[in-house]
C-alpha cells in the first residue's frame, strides 16, 4: 500500500492542478463534496485500471502480488469499484477491514469478500 501511496499523491497533485481552475480555488478535500469526489474518483480509476487490466498494482508487483476473482478470471469493473468502496469502509474503521485478512482462511479483507476477490503469489514473477 505505501508503493501505491506514492503513486497516487502524485496523481492526487495532478488532479488538483487540473481542478483549481474550476470553481472555488480554496478547494479541501473533506470540505468540499464534489472536489472530494473527483479525488476518490481519481484513486478509484487508478486501482480500479490497475487491477482490471493487470491484476495488480505497482505495489503488488512488487511483492508478486495478484488479485483474481474468487471464479479465478480478472476482475470486473464494478467487483473494482466495489472492492475500492468497501476498502474505504475498511480504512475508516481504523483498518479493521484490513486487520481481517489476519483471521480470514484465506487471508481476505473485507474489500475481499465483499467484492469475491482474493490475492495469490504471481507464479510469472
Amino acid at each position: 500500500m505505501l508503493y501505491d501511496a506514492f503513486i497516487l499523491l502524485g496523481l492526487l497533485i495532478l488532479a488538483t492542478a487540473l481542478a483549481l481552475p474550476f470553481g472555488d480555488p480554496e478547494k479541501v478535500a473533506l470540505h468540499h463534496a464534489w472536489f472530494t469526489l473527483w479525488l476518490l474518483a481519481v484513486c478509484c480509476a487508478y486501482l480500479g485500471a490497475c487491477w482490471r487490466y493487470g491484476g495488480m498494482t505497482v505495489g503488488m508487483r512488487a511483492w508478486r502480488v495478484r488479485l483474481i476473482g474468487d471464479d479465478e478470471q480478472m476482475v470486473s469493473w464494478p467487483r473494482c469499484l466495489l472492492r475500492f468502496l468497501i476498502g474505504l469502509v475498511s480504512l475508516g474503521a481504523f483498518g479493521l477491514g484490513i486487520f481481517w485478512s489476519l483471521l480470514d482462511s484465506k487471508n481476505r479483507g473485507w474489500h475481499d469478500l465483499a467484492a469475491r476477490t482474493i490475492l495469490i503469489k504471481d507464479a510469472n514473477r
